[in-house]
């Protein structure tokens, strides 16, 4: 895919996990529990990746290849999801979507400039430039004009 392709793919997926924190924090707070939601999300996100894993997978993962991967990768991801999810479906009915969504956003960019620039989680090393700190404070400006009232 091309890089045109490929940013419009990553902006669906934002307004995919924007609606889905829209519709699962209703869920928490019809539930009134929304670690409950987040249960019932994640159990119907795996049926529904599970069913895309087995229309469109192609290889086979050998047992050594299982037996190389380090124990703390099959956890953690899941472990920081279902914080990160539990805190969305909790502060957006109380936030809104959109302070929610915004002042998320700022924590995944800022962290992930941070964590590029010295190649944290096993990832390639995206050095910290003045371009990438304007963008973060033109975001953070974009954010306050979002949310001040």
């Amino acid at each position: 895919m091309n890089q045109y392709t490929l940013s419009l793919l990553a902006v669906f997926g934002g307004v995919f996990l924007a609606i889905q924190g829209g519709l699962n924090s209703n869920l928490g707070s019809l539930l009134k529990n929304p670690l409950l939601a987040s249960l019932i999300a994640f159990f119907c996100s795996t049926i529904f990746a599970l069913l895309f894993v087995i229309i469109s997978y192609k290889n086979t993962v050998t047992i050594t290849e299982i037996r190389q991967i380090p124990i703390y990768l099959w956890l953690t991801g899941g472990l920081f999801s279902v914080l990160g999810i539990s805190i969305y479906y909790y502060t957006i009915p109380k936030l809104g979507i959109s302070t929610m969504i915004s002042l998320g956003l700022f924590g995944q960019v800022t962290f992930s400039i941070i964590a590029g620039h010295y190649g944290w989680l096993g990832l390639p090393t995206e050095i910290i430039t003045i371009k990438r700190m304007t963008g973060i404070i033109a975001m953070l400006t974009g954010i306050l004009l979002i949310n001040i009232k």
